[in-house]
């Protein structure tokens, strides 16, 4: 099985096919999402709240980053596996940018890296070298805290006009593809028609070229919040609780171990 390119993925726009992108932090998710048909996983620095209970992104380290991108590339086999850059891996310098981008690529067989921001000689100089690059724009969780509770990104003409800028500056800089979230519906569909390389949304409404979802909102699996762009597709959370819950009773019980579970020597 051929992994998914990223020129599969521009091509894909082009041929009017709506790209669906899941996050995987591991090998066992990274296993059913490749399986269901996933066209790429990103590992994202989400894994901070999700995996290890962190109230944000900012404390995900390229160690941790790169722990979870191998096991997420070792569980797929097809879709095209993004890695997630950590809060301060790219923006000291361009050139540290570029030692931790090849490190997330040469460590762990990713398909390439995604940065949050406009950081465009970056990506200019990683796609020169043969690292394809997602760009990621409107709400940026790493700088959450210069936004505040605001989540929206785009409302304004002024804001709306410098993503649009950004997005068209980074394209020409060669990125594969452009992460938009949490931006007005209309923002989402106007990047789409105007860019070349498809435009992924999470919370930008229904025009993008794609979307995608945290796999632990979609199944429930992060207790904290459900995001209100989400879609409950199964409640993986409650259905796990009650599993355990029956666990705990039979072994209180004395039901289990039954004699079915004992090994025969």
């Amino acid at each position: 099985m051929r992994r998914v390119s990223s020129q599969d993925i521009v091509k894909m726009k082009a041929g009017g096919v709506r790209i669906v992108a899941v996050t995987a932090y591991d090998y066992s998710f990274a296993r059913h999402i490749d399986e269901a048909g996933a066209d790429m996983i990103l590992v994202g620095d989400s894994l901070g709240m999700v995996v290890y209970g962190h109230k944000d992104t900012l404390r995900v380290t390229m160690e941790q980053m790169i722990a979870h991108t191998r096991a997420v590339v070792r569980g797929s086999g097809r879709a095209f596996v993004v890695a997630d850059m950590p809060f301060m891996s790219y923006q000291v310098s361009v050139e540290e940018g570029m030692k931790n981008a090849g490190r997330l690529i040469s460590e762990t067989g990713a398909s390439a890296v995604k940065f949050e921001g406009s950081h465009v000689e970056l990506a200019s100089r990683l796609t020169d070298i043969g690292i394809p690059v997602v760009g990621h724009l409107g709400y940026t969780p790493q700088s959450a805290r210069l936004f505040g509770r605001d989540v929206v990104r785009g409302k304004g003409a002024e804001e709306k006009n410098s993503i649009l800028e950004r997005a068209l500056a980074l394209q020409e800089a060669g990125i594969s593809a452009l992460v938009i979230e949490s931006v007005p519906e209309s923002l989402g569909g106007e990047l789409s028609r105007r860019l070349n390389i498809p435009v992924i949304g999470i919370g930008s409404g229904r025009y993008c070229d794609g979307e995608i979802q945290v796999c632990y909102d979609i199944l429930v699996l992060y207790p904290d919040f459900t995001p209100k762009h989400s879609k409950i597709y199964k409640n993986i959370g409650r259905a796990v609780k009650n599993a355990v819950k029956k666990y705990v009773s039979e072994v209180r019980t004395g039901d289990f171990p039954a004699e079915s579970n004992v090994l025969k020597f």
